[in-house]
């Protein structure tokens, strides 16, 4: 099968986009032939943590497709039936965090840019009628990671103000179209006026430039709720924006890892902090069913070809995207 698979050198140096044997299907698994997939930030740490030493490994969490293949026993999931990869295995109920077997497609396994991918069963899930191949293939982690963020861990309510920090990645187009379904009015941040009037025009009430005074922007409006996804850069401009008593979740940390807080202001102010990542098969149920109420579709911002994968990666590396980037893998 074609692939884009990591081998030998870390980073975009020991991506190759060339031939690779398929695995076999055992007892619980399934294959499926790969209709589209999508590219996640998660896609550019892969490339360093992945070991030289290491076999290749195809890259990418999300994808969509066809059965093709069914292991013995499986009886969730029928040859031919279009479905969406649960980029999450091991993680089924909705827990306080991931059990410790919890993985990621993608790695330590193989991932979703390559023609097929087998996978156990269950990480195989009806793929939503109302959505194209290659918005179907494009939802899943993102669209998980903003639904726990968001409604689990953040606890979102109609009347809610939520702040959206660094608008244009999928996960933040998404944390944007889940808030305003369910009734908020949805603030965000960029640096980019494109990326800002693009957000207007998805539903945001307010967007306001990421490196200029927020406060004076929000003229003391204060949030609810905040999904910080961009890390030491804009995190302590987050939390000033929060109100007494709201919630800041955090999932992110692109822009830096550790940040300095003031703990007085902090407790005085009886916040909370709640971390989040990914999510569960249940949860991952009702993001679909979630979307599907809402007829919500991804925002797709270029989808390429898995031979143009360099210039996939280069597009994301530099944050150029607003949405999701995805591949188109087969007709």
């Amino acid at each position: 099968m074609k692939a884009v698979y990591h081998k030998g050198t870390k980073g975009m140096e020991g991506l190759t986009y060339g031939d690779l044997d398929q695995q076999e299907v055992k007892a619980g698994e399934v294959r499926i032939k790969l209709k589209a997939a999508g590219l996640n930030h998660r896609d550019l740490f892969v490339l360093t943590r992945h070991s030289e030493e290491d076999p290749a490994l195809v890259v990418g969490s999300d994808g969509a497709g066809i059965i093709e293949e069914v292991g013995e026993g499986v009886t969730n999931v029928s040859k031919g039936d279009e479905v969406i990869v649960n980029p999450g295995i091991n993680w089924k109920h909705n827990t306080d965090a991931p059990p410790p077997e919890f993985d990621i497609v993608g790695l330590p396994g193989h991932g979703t840019f390559a023609e097929s991918i087998v996978l156990p069963a269950d990480n195989a899930v009806k793929k939503p009628d109302y959505l194209s191949w290659e918005e179907a293939g494009v939802v899943a982690l993102a669209g998980l990671t903003a639904y726990r963020a968001l409604f689990t861990r953040g606890q979102v309510k109609e009347g809610m103000k939520v702040l959206i920090p660094g608008i244009g990645s999928g996960v933040a187009t998404f944390l944007l179209q889940f808030a305003k379904a369910a009734g908020a009015t949805v603030y965000v941040t960029s640096r980019s006026e494109e990326k800002r009037q693009k957000a207007l025009e998805l539903g945001a009430d307010h967007a306001i430039d990421s490196e200029g005074d927020w406060e004076q922007a929000l003229d003391g409006t204060k949030m609810d709720l905040v999904i910080e996804c961009v890390g030491a850069a804009t995190f302590n401009k987050s939390l000033k924006q929060l109100r007494k008593g709201g919630t800041i979740v955090t999932f992110g940390a692109s822009a830096g890892d550790e940040v300095t807080i003031n703990l007085r202001d902090f407790f005085y102010g009886q916040q909370n902090l709640l971390g989040s990542t990914m999510g569960s098969a249940e949860e991952l149920d009702e993001m679909i069913a979630f979307i599907e109420k809402h007829q919500i579709h991804p925002v797709v911002d270029q989808v390429y070809g898995l031979s143009d994968y360099k210039a996939a990666f280069e597009r994301i590396e530099k944050a150029e995207q607003l949405g999701k980037i995805g591949f188109k893998i087969s007709d």
